[in-house]
């Protein structure tokens, strides 16, 4: 059984933590340490990513990174959980970040956790990121390589041209190439899907030269081929179902990664996206 690409959010903040984590907190002269285990004993669901950070400011601290599909309403309640989970088992402040990656409505999304029974109130203040209010030219300029395969859904980068740049440097970087993949599945989301075919074949000759593409003809191209594109499908869907349903969703993995048919595993990514339940999915696999 073929071990799909590791795209967790995990693997695509440690890309560049530093870089992350300057973005994230808008705190200057903050440097990242290691990224920490984040999985708590109280509760089933890890929180996203965790990073150690510290600052002449503020000294040592952690980032809480919470990346969600779609915003929620109980992701207020979680949040205040994990920065108050994080703290004990640390024993460090905590700075929470709430990304939200598409939007659901134009409803506002609360920045603060409160509650009140008794006469005791509660409150948990976090930072809220909306990815399509987050202008394209972060990604490239700063840069944030996090944020590259999420250029379709940026402001300003549902346009072919923004979305090709974003792929030329995908493939260029031997450690960003297997998001190529991801910024399809994003660019999914706004542009018709013929389109974003066409897109992710713009720069063949690139990819034809390319050290991976030789290795796949010497094995053999229909046969190498198959297996590149099983490959990247499998790590679309399993981004896809990390945003939309956590671990609970990664927990499907096993079972569709042993689906040969390119087909059947395009259709399951496909319906990713209109899903609302775990069980509804899984009726499709």
């Amino acid at each position: 059984m073929a071990k799909s690409a590791d795209i967790s959010t995990k693997k695509l903040i440690s890309l560049a933590p530093e870089n992350w984590v300057k973005w994230v907190t808008q705190i200057p002269n903050i440097v990242a340490g290691e990224v920490l285990n984040s999985e708590f004993q109280w509760i089933s669901r890890e929180s996203d990513v965790l990073i150690r950070a510290e600052s002449p400011q503020y000294g040592q601290f952690l980032v809480l990174n919470e990346l969600q599909l779609r915003y929620k309403p109980e992701m207020p309640k979680r949040i205040r959980a994990y920065a108050a989970l994080a703290e004990e088992k640390y024993n460090l402040p905590t700075y929470p970040v709430l990304i939200n990656i598409l939007r659901e409505s134009d409803a506002d999304i609360p920045t603060r956790y409160e509650s009140e029974f008794a006469g005791l109130q509660a409150r948990q203040d976090y930072r809220v990121i909306n990815l399509w209010e987050v202008d394209v030219e972060i990604a490239f300029q700063q840069p944030v390589p996090s944020l590259l395969p999420f250029v379709p859904i940026l402001k300003g980068g549902a346009e072919e041209t923004t979305i090709q740049q974003a792929l030329q440097i995908l493939r260029a970087d031997e450690q960003l190439n297997q998001l190529e993949t991801v910024l399809a599945f994003f660019a999914s989301f706004v542009l018709d899907s013929a389109l974003v075919q066409q897109i992710m074949r713009w720069d063949m000759a690139v990819l034809n030269e390319s050290p991976w593409y030789q290795q796949i003809l010497r094995e053999g191209e229909a046969r190498g081929e198959a297996r590149g594109m099983r490959r990247g499908i499998l790590s679309g869907i399993e981004l896809g179902l990390e945003l939309k349903f956590g671990n609970e969703g990664l927990k499907l993995m096993p079972e569709i990664s042993q689906i040969s048919d390119l087909e059947r595993l395009t259709a399951i990514q496909q319906a990713i996206k209109t899903v609302n339940t775990i069980e509804e999915l899984h009726q499709i696999i």
